[in-house]
């Protein structure tokens, strides 16, 4: 049986060195074989990923490649001439049913799937998945049969590979999108389309650039990185602003990036980036609004305790106005109201105004230039020229807080709207809370930002209210202690 056998019409020889076969020419088989053909062959076989055996029509083994030794042990040269695996390759109680079940690919239509266990050649079990064929003659009949296999736990490693990728852009709860070698997008799951607000196929090939209008950059920059040096070891949280139909829309994404290489070079050849990521934008804005309110807390705590040791319940004002400022503002004033004149008051008792003149006089402001603490500087009681209109007079007579802004206007505009409201030249955000204690209203506290940073919230009208309450306590009990001839000592 290991002489010469018949497979496809020709005659081969079987050659226990490569685990292929020569052929001769059908009608003189003296004449000298193909060498080419036969090396190519080998190559070929030797070559494939997955095991591959072949059986001529009487069950005899003519072809096993490298991957099918690898697997069972057994060479090319132990395994070529055998008839079936009966005795070397199966038990002997399993040999006829895998036979049968091997041969009977030989009659049937397409391929057949199967899972043996063989015994490789140092006596261990294999359980492997194999794919039979028939190989048919020149007249069509069965002239033998293939049978490629591998191990059953690398098939489903495969099929498991290949179901978790279907999964990722079908049904995954995060964005997953494949970015090419030039940054643009070639594969976007739904999830990420829908995050995305564009449609699966009409975001393929763009720059990024077209979907974000800011951070950008940054993405770029991490991608690049990645193709580079590989995946980082830590995922990265990057805000970004998509470009929606109502305006850009800010948004918070934790991103993860594995680089992706070519298994089939013998260097790694990076094909793209793998981009995962998870929109945590309440998440975010929640954890910073709660450090935001630690660290305001523990600044009104702060305050309170050092505003306790002041002598001076009006430097004790002050005090809580510094604190304020940490993290808060670029600068603030507060002006205390004072009553009209006898002589103003006289006039509007004749009119019968429902309403009296407001007067606000500075009584502490921190220093336009280098920072330090806030100085007193209502000592010569002159009232600050405030245009009606005022959103520090818009505070005191609605008796609640007041946002006013310059807007997006040139910078040269924006300090002709600050220097216009008496306030430092850089602010282009204000935000005055009313002092109130008794129930009485006591003057107007005013915070102010520069450029650099974001307009007021709501958020920071709650702490500006806090902290005026604070201010409007100290300057009630300073008029108090003025009132009863000049502070009193500690």
């Amino acid at each position: 049986m290991r002489g010469r056998r018949s497979l496809q019409g020709v005659q081969v020889s079987a050659s226990r060195r490569s685990g292929t076969t020569e052929e001769l020419g059908p009608d003189d088989p003296g004449e000298p074989s193909e060498s080419g053909g036969s090396d190519l062959l080998a190559a070929l076989l030797d070559g494939m990923d997955a095991a591959l055996c072949a059986f001529d029509a009487d069950g005899v083994v003519t072809h096993w490649n490298r991957e099918a030794e690898r697997i069972l042990g057994w060479t090319a040269a132990e395994a070529v001439g055998r008839h079936g695996f009966a005795g070397w390759a199966v038990r002997s109680a399993d040999a006829e049913e895998v036979q049968s079940r091997l041969m009977s690919a030989m009659h049937a239509t397409g391929r057949q799937v199967h899972e043996f266990a063989l015994v490789t050649k140092d006596g261990g079990r294999v359980l492997v998945r194999t794919q039979s064929a028939a190989v048919r003659g020149p007249d069509g009949k069965p002239a033998g049969l293939y049978c490629a296999f591998s191990e059953v736990h690398a098939q489903i490693d495969l099929e498991r590979s290949i179901a978790l990728s279907e999964a990722l852009f079908e049904d995954a709860a995060w964005g997953v999108v494949l970015i090419d070698a030039d940054l643009r997008p070639a594969v976007v799951n739904a999830h990420a389309a829908r995050v995305l607000g564009i449609g699966r196929t009409s975001a393929l090939g763009r720059p990024l650039g077209e979907l974000l209008a800011q951070g950008v950059e940054e993405l770029e920059a991490a991608l690049t990185h990645v193709l580079a040096e590989g995946a980082p070891p830590a995922p990265a949280e990057m805000w970004v602003s998509l470009r929606t139909a109502e305006g850009e829309k800010r948004r918070c994404w934790r991103s993860g990036f594995v680089r992706l290489a070519s298994p089939l070079a013998e260097e790694p050849v990076p094909l793209g980036v793998g981009w995962l990521f998870q929109d945590v934008t309440e998440a975010k804005q929640t954890e910073q609004e709660a450090a935001l309110l630690r660290f305001r807390t523990n600044q009104l705590h702060r305050a309170a305790r050092a505003a306790a040791e002041c002598e001076d319940p009006a430097e004790a004002a002050t005090v809580h106005l510094d604190f304020a400022l940490a993290g808060f503002a670029d600068h603030a004033l507060i002006d205390r109201l004072v009553p009209a004149p006898r002589a103003q008051a006289r006039e509007d008792e004749r009119e019968e105004r429902a309403e009296a003149t407001v007067r606000l006089v500075r009584l502490a402001a921190t220093p336009a230039g280098a920072p330090g603490p806030s100085l007193l500087t209502g000592a010569a009681g002159l009232p600050v020229r405030y245009e009606t209109g005022h959103p520090a007079l818009q505070c005191v007579e609605r008796a609640g807080a007041v946002r006013a802004d310059a807007g997006s206007v040139p910078a040269e505009q924006a300090r002709e709207w600050a220097l216009a409201r008496q306030w430092p030249g850089d602010a282009v955000h204000a935000l005055c809370a009313v002092l109130r204690s008794r129930g009485r209203t006591l003057g107007v506290v005013t915070f102010l930002r520069g450029s650099g940073r974001h307009r007021f919230e709501r958020i920071d009208t709650a702490y500006a209210e806090d902290v005026a309450v604070r201010i409007a306590a100290a300057m009630d009990l300073a008029a108090a202690v003025r009132d009863d001839n000049g502070p009193r000592g500690a």
